[in-house]
């Protein structure tokens, strides 16, 4: 199984960033993560379904999936070490006797992609940007839907030259140690700096962020920091760009949550309302 080519070879390794989140994963997070799904696509899209992890990471949605009664789930990832934190995650947090497969898998390659069938959910949170060919992966994570079935995905909004700012630094991050290093110092001391005077202008303790992060889908700030400033490939879209193509392919939007036009991702939720010509 191979990536499909693109010219530049750099990359981030998401998965030695995931096996280090897993060390903070308790309870609460897992917790957040099952109460940010239900918020998204609703309890009764889970219970009983079929759900496929499209680049699982840490496997923390995974496990949420599981733990709302997800009737099977598959969880692939490119990374191997993701693919390995994923089953780390499913042995010390999975419920008993969950069918629950983990694999490495490319949603950039067909051949592997028509091995996997059609779920009723296929979930691909911030993921499908960091392919090296974005558009293409939207578009494969499409055919996995089920008739009927829904999609949930996160991409990244599209700032314009912002982006392509944080792209170079994305891309010196992943290059070696020395550009994590540089990045790395340079970035997360400002965050927290920038966040503990905030907070201190407005009479709030500095410590509470930290501890209130995980309440936001079970995630940890520093790991999430170091996903952002590493997340290379980097690619990013508009809202309505996302929206039109998978209308076309036979969907409707069923829920949106968008970063504002700043920083970060926005959520969509779409549901298949036409069959799909590879039914």
């Amino acid at each position: 199984m191979t990536q499909t080519p693109v010219a530049d070879t750099v990359r981030f390794e998401f998965g030695s960033n995931w096996s280090r989140y897993l060390e903070c994963v308790d309870e609460e997070r897992i917790k957040s993560a099952e109460t940010s799904l239900i918020e998204m696509v609703g309890s009764e899209t889970i219970a009983g379904r079929t759900f496929l992890d499209a680049g699982s990471g840490s496997g923390l949605f995974s496990l949420a999936a599981a733990r709302l009664g997800a009737a099977r789930i598959h969880s692939f990832d490119y990374d191997r070490r993701s693919v390995a934190t994923t089953s780390e995650m499913k042995r010390r947090f999975g419920p008993a006797n969950v069918e629950w497969t983990i694999e490495r898998g490319d949603i950039l390659d067909p051949q592997y992609l028509a091995s996997l069938g059609r779920w009723d959910v296929v979930y691909s949170w911030g993921v499908l940007h960091h392919t090296g060919s974005m558009w293409t992966a939207i578009s494969n994570a499409c055919d996995l839907v089920a008739d009927g079935g829904v999609l949930f995905i996160a991409i990244y909004n599209d700032q314009g030259r912002k982006t392509q700012l944080w792209t170079k630094v994305k891309r010196l991050y992943s290059r070696n140690a020395i550009g994590r290093a540089v990045v790395a110092s340079a970035f997360v001391p400002y965050w927290t700096l920038r966040g503990a005077v905030g907070d201190l202008v407005r009479l709030r303790n500095p410590l509470r962020r930290y501890r209130a992060y995980k309440s936001e889908r079970g995630m940890s700030i520093y790991h999430e920091w170091l996903d952002w400033l590493g997340g290379y490939p980097f690619e990013a879209a508009r809202p309505e760009a996302v929206i039109r193509q998978i209308l076309e392919r036979g969907f409707s939007l069923r829920n949106l949550t968008t970063a504002g036009g700043g920083l970060g991702c926005n959520e969509f939720v779409f549901q298949r309302t036409a069959p799909s010509s590879n039914s």
